[in-house]
């Protein structure tokens, strides 16, 4: 039995939030704004970020025609894909380009420059990030588009006059927004993971069950996850709704790395889709089959596995992380908490559970380059027991950079 005290005191531990003093008031573009300076400037160094801004720009001068804006409003409003995102090269190369050519007349622009800056750019998309804004626009008045390559980057907007202005990164104005910016989602199977995506040694045994958003698993005997709480969505307003991650890591081969074996996530598809876009989340997903399990204990019989959450910012299941810092997360964890931050399958009076364990290695091969942008790390889950924290609800605690604790887990063998 844990002590009603420590509980409490660890509860409201995890409940701080990286709480944000009240500052100044967000600019909001339905009054009158300070003087602007027409135009744009880059942000940053990044040639990624000058097109974007550029595309921005047009962009946002185009949508002061009322038919123009119509027509992207249909785009975006009839749009199939999660928070009716549109893939902005693909929309304006319709019927041969006509909408590109358009774009540029409007805002005056060359479209050879239009064109350049939309061919050098990895896929964009376009969307209201905000759910008030996609429900209360209908197309018609003013409206903002910003662009921000990081989280935490305060979002650079146009009006449709193409004067440029910085909102406040923690809040939306009142003003509809629309984003623009690398494509986080991977429209038409572009870097997405397959609907029954499985990395290795995968099994089903179907039986229907629930994943917290309403969907059907097929259920096999496994590694589950069925309760998730977080401190933080680690993702900006402009940036939409989190995509949330769960990754098992286990040795890659006979090296001294480790690589992600399976992905559970919003695209990983069945049995290992989870889809939360909440702090807190209660359902059941698989993050690891019972025969992925055996055939890693069989290749490697000395080796643990990690649960490693993630939230993904560019390409659905592939961790893109500069893997020093991962390298150093690990490090700390290993200062802090010793060998255990692992985990293995186990079974105790012939009930199997999933229990902290010896994990060494420390490396983890990851892709990422400066043209993309880098995924937030959330954490390495530790069995409370390790971590000395308990949370109700949960049996690990998921450890962030310098070991500070960024929520908490339920796992469970089924």
């Amino acid at each position: 039995m844990q002590a009603p005290a420590r509980g409490a005191a660890v509860l409201a531990a995890l409940l701080v939030l990286t709480a944000c003093a009240d500052g100044p008031a967000p600019l909001d573009p339905s009054v009158t704004p300070p003087p602007l300076t027409p135009g744009f400037a880059a942000q940053s160094n990044s040639d990624q970020a000058a097109r974007h801004q550029r595309l921005a720009r047009a962009l946002a001068r185009a949508l002061g025609d009322e038919q123009f804006r119509t027509t992207v409003y249909r785009a975006l409003s009839e749009s199939a894909e999660p928070e009716g995102k549109v893939h902005l090269q693909r929309f304006l190369g319709r019927d041969q380009g006509a909408s590109r050519t358009r774009l540029a007349e409007l805002a005056q622009e060359a479209e050879s420059a239009i064109g350049a800056d939309l061919d050098g750019s990895l896929p964009i998309e376009i969307y209201l990030p905000v759910p008030e804004h996609r429900r209360a626009w209908d197309g018609s008045g003013e409206v903002l588009v910003a662009t921000a390559e990081t989280d935490r980057e305060a979002p650079v907007a146009f009006d449709t006059q193409g004067r440029r202005r910085q909102l406040d990164p923690f809040r939306p104005p009142t003003m509809p927004v629309i984003a623009l910016g690398r494509a986080e989602l991977a429209f038409g199977g572009e870097d997405v993971a397959a609907s029954s995506t499985c990395f290795t040694n995968c099994e089903e045994d179907p039986v229907g069950g629930d994943n917290g958003s309403g969907g059907t698993l097929l259920i096999s005997p496994g590694l589950y996850m069925t309760y998730a709480k977080f401190n933080d969505t680690f993702e900006g307003w402009l940036k939409g709704s989190p995509e949330f991650e769960v990754h098992i890591l286990g040795q890659d081969g006979n090296s001294a790395a480790m690589k992600s074996y399976q992905c559970a996530g919003a695209l990983a598809g069945a049995p290992y889709q989870y889809d939360q876009n909440e702090k807190e989340w209660n359902g059941r997903v698989m993050l690891f089959s019972q025969g992925q399990l055996d055939a890693f204990k069989a290749a490697h019989p000395n080796q643990s596995v990690r649960v490693f959450l993630l939230e993904d910012d560019d390409g659905a299941c592939q961790i893109k992380m500069d893997s020093t810092r991962v390298a150093t997360l690990f490090k700390n964890l290993k200062t802090a908490y010793g060998d255990l931050t692992g985990g293995k399958d186990d079974e105790l009076f012939s009930i199997k559970t999933f229990t902290k364990a010896v994990s060494l290695l420390s490396f983890l091969k990851s892709a990422w380059s400066a043209i993309t942008t880098q995924d937030d790390l959330i954490g390495n889950a530790i069995e409370d027991v390790v971590a000395r924290e308990y949370f109700p609800g949960a049996n690990w605690i998921v450890k962030g950079e310098n070991t500070i604790t960024n929520g908490a887990i339920r796992l469970e063998m089924r």
